[in-house]
């Protein structure tokens, strides 16, 4: 009881505020106690860390997942916007007509006649024309689900996970994680605030004072955020990086053959629900299909195969970062050009202080007239320059979509020889179907162990460590 009293004595005025907003009746998140009590989020959210250290309250975190438009989806669906532009046009026009007039652009404009045509808005009488069929006045359920996620009045429960995952993977719908602080008073923290009410008198005690650690953030994510600032002033593009995508995009693009062990659940990993997404225009698909049966327009012969699509639309976490360049290829590039995407990537392995299943990648690309030499070069700029290595190897290796192809390793003070990445010049296999003519260096590196250099630290699972010594002493870093 008189650790009690002493607590109660020594409660600060936010922390009384808050108990006596939690005494009134059920939890409450922490933006609830902060209205209630009357002050700040940021002295709500310091009563609260006092007060459960104290067990004077109990705390519990609640997930939720929201569902925003981007910017394309406030904008009319380019399927709407199609029927739209052709009634105006009189109920029936050319294509060339419509789609310059609809202002889409060939991928658009194919995956919007492909939608309407679906739900039965057109038709095509002939002679290279199009008509609208009048039923386009009732809504897709696209519509409806984008119009549910404006008004804040979409339950993900009750909706078709596709549904929602394509309008995600057209850019149209972001999905986004937010959790929520939950506070309980329990019966010491009501002991302690009859206490402390009954209390008229304050006592103080100076004495040595606690060590103050000032907010900053999480010494890994600084390092990547340094990383792309650094990229984004030399003229890098950042690409589009989710966390699925297509196989497709992850080995089919990337001229790497249906029947490769790398597809086997051995070595990557793949969604139960939902099994598919949706593919690019078919030209493209086409393009990719030839060149792995018999080479398509290169030179190449292909792997010989029977090539299935039902294979490239199969959902999976992405295994590594080249998806991500894959995917920016198909959907087009400048030339010459410079890409970057920092990926989170998926593989089953052995966790060890260099290996783990979920780890980030640093994944680029440059197209224009450029060679092995340059890649080489750039390589060790990366591992020198970021990484602060001292001494760097390259080794001959081996990947499907480049050729030639090289390892990159640095020597760690502890750990010794340690893999960074792979890297090459992509294989016309892959650009050639696409359109594109010209050289292109590319590398992957698995940029959790540059950190691992910059950072000083001998193993990987550190850069995610939720150890409050080691958050609080490590110093900012600086990426030259």
């Amino acid at each position: 009881m008189s650790e009690l009293l002493n607590i109660a004595k020594s409660l600060s005025e936010i922390e009384k505020s808050a108990l006596k907003a939690l005494n009134k009746g059920k939890p409450l998140e922490l933006e609830e106690l902060a209205v209630k009590a009357r002050m700040p989020i940021d002295s709500a959210r310091r009563a609260v860390g006092w007060l459960a250290e104290k067990n004077l309250i109990e705390t519990s975190v609640k997930e939720l997942v929201e569902f925003s438009l981007t910017s394309n989806g406030k904008k009319l669906l380019p399927e709407r916007r199609l029927v739209e532009t052709i009634r105006a046009l009189g109920g029936k026009a050319k294509l060339d007509e419509v789609r310059k007039k609809a202002n889409l652009s060939m991928e658009e404009f194919n995956a919007a006649i492909g939608r309407a045509k679906r739900m039965n808005w057109i038709v095509f009488p002939g002679k290279g024309e199009i008509e609208e069929t009048g039923l386009q006045r009732n809504k897709s359920e696209e519509e409806r689900v984008i119009e549910m996620i404006e008004r804040r009045a979409f339950n993900e429960a009750k909706h078709d996970g596709f549904l929602l995952n394509e309008l995600i993977e057209r850019g149209l719908v972001e999905r986004k994680k937010s959790k929520k602080t939950i506070a309980t008073i329990t019966e010491n923290g009501k002991k302690a605030l009859a206490i402390a009410l009954k209390t008229k008198k304050r006592e103080f005690a100076i004495g040595e004072v606690e060590k103050i650690f000032i907010g900053k953030k999480q010494p890994y994510e600084q390092f990547l955020e340094q990383i792309r600032e650094k990229l984004v002033t030399m003229g890098f593009k950042e690409m589009p990086a989710p966390l699925v995508v297509q196989e497709f995009y992850n080995f089919d693009v990337l001229f790497q053959p249906q029947n490769h062990p790398a597809r086997t659940w051995t070595n990557t990993y793949q969604l139960k629900n939902p099994k598919e997404g949706l593919l690019p225009g078919k030209k493209k698909v086409k393009a990719v299909k030839e060149a792995h049966e018999f080479g398509g327009s290169t030179e190449s012969i292909g792997w010989r195969y029977k090539w299935q699509e039902s294979i490239a639309r199969r959902l999976m976490p992405t295994a590594h970062g080249t998806a991500h360049s894959a995917r920016q290829l198909v959907q087009g590039i400048e030339v010459p050009g410079k890409y970057f995407a920092i990926a989170r990537c998926y593989r089953p392995d052995t966790v060890d202080r260099t290996h783990l299943i979920e780890f980030n990648q640093l994944e680029g690309f440059i197209v224009g007239e450029l060679s092995f030499k340059h890649l080489l070069g750039m390589l060790k700029q990366f591992a020198e320059e970021i990484a602060h290595a001292k001494q760097v190897k390259f080794y001959p290796d081996y990947y499907p979509f480049t050729e030639p192809s090289v390892q990159l390793s640095a020597k760690h003070p502890k750990l010794g020889w340690i893999e960074f990445g792979g890297a090459g010049l992509f294989r016309p296999e892959m650009l050639e179907p696409l359109g594109i003519k010209c050289n292109a260096i590319a590398w992957g590196l698995g940029i959790d162990r540059l950190a691992m250099f910059k950072l000083g630290i001998d193993d990987m699972r550190e850069l995610f460590s939720q150890k409050l010594d080691w958050l609080r002493e490590e110093k900012l870093v600086e990426v030259d």
